[in-house]
């Protein structure tokens, strides 16, 4: 079999609800060459049997057994992958069909870069959208406040095989482990996003308890990378700026107000761009309708 250009690295835990409008929109890729790393993480409902009916050479499903995390998960699976690209998909979202293409053509025309986004819709169970990501492409943009964090989702990123290889996810981190992951290469790396939504990014309501564990796992990054780097001023910046943070987390989410704070109302959303969701969820889900 020869060799894919692409890895498709994606752990699943529970995800059999979610898991078959996520593997059509793999399948329906503009751009084929890829294989698609899916290591299972201790699920148990039928996310594995599922995963095995899906008949396509390109696909290694892995039994993982017990739950490891994603960060294990991911060190685990970009050890085994073959291309020399690795892309990042959750088992609970969707692709667009050009987004492997696009991404790929980015990165072939302008090698110095390590790692590519993508823009990002963010969509509910029913499929509604609820808004989009806000859009940085270039590196000094993604970067303008590292401290802070970065404004790449994760599960829209491509890059190199050899930059993940390099850094690699802190496996003892449940949550934020891409923030940690980016503050730790940010200034040995080139980073980009293309400047359209080639993702469908599934988000429920966000929870306290989640965000603000968020807040302190990125905390604990800045202080290491702080220490390691020899600047305590940015780790002291950076923690307050996570506490106030924090402390808004506390006011808004239990009143739902913390998406429009951060500008991911569904008004944000063109019609345009509503139009090609409603298509892309359609192939994905077999669902005429978008609610």
């Amino acid at each position: 079999m020869a060799e894919p250009l692409v890895s498709i690295v994606m752990p699943m835990m529970n995800a059999a609800r979610t898991l078959p409008a996520t593997l059509r929109s793999i399948l329906a890729q503009d751009h084929a060459n890829w294989e698609l790393i899916l290591i299972d993480d201790g699920s148990s409902d039928t996310s594995l049997e599922l995963a095995r009916n899906c008949d396509d050479a390109r696909i290694q499903v892995i039994e993982g057994g017990a739950n490891a995390g994603l960060a294990a998960r991911l060190n685990q699976a970009i050890a085994l992958s073959r291309g020399d690209y690795i892309a990042r998909m959750d088992a609970d979202d969707i692709a667009y069909p050009g987004r492997l293409a696009a991404q790929v053509k980015f990165m072939l025309e302008y090698p110095e870069c390590d790692l590519v986004g993508c823009g990002a819709l963010i969509f509910d169970d029913t499929g509604a959208i609820k808004g989009r990501f806000a859009l940085h492409t270039t590196h000094e943009a993604i970067c303008a406040r590292p401290w802070a964090g970065f404004p790449l989702p994760h599960p829209s990123w491509l890059g190199k095989r050899d930059w993940f290889a390099r850094f690699g996810y802190r496996p003892d981190y449940k949550k934020t482990q891409d923030q940690d992951l980016l503050l730790r290469a940010y200034n040995q790396s080139r980073f980009a996003c293309v400047g359209q939504i080639l993702l469908g990014y599934r988000q429920e309501r966000r929870t306290l308890g989640k965000l603000l564990a968020g807040r302190f796992n990125f905390s604990r990054s800045i202080v290491r990378e702080a220490w390691r780097q020899g600047v305590p001023v940015r780790a002291i910046a950076g923690l307050a700026g996570q506490v106030a943070k924090g402390a808004v987390d506390v006011l808004t989410v239990p009143l739902g107000w913390d998406r429009r704070l951060r500008g991911e109302s569904a008004a944000s959303v063109t019609q345009a761009e509503e139009q090609a969701w409603r298509a892309v969820w359609t192939a994905a889900t077999g669902k005429d309708e978008v609610k």
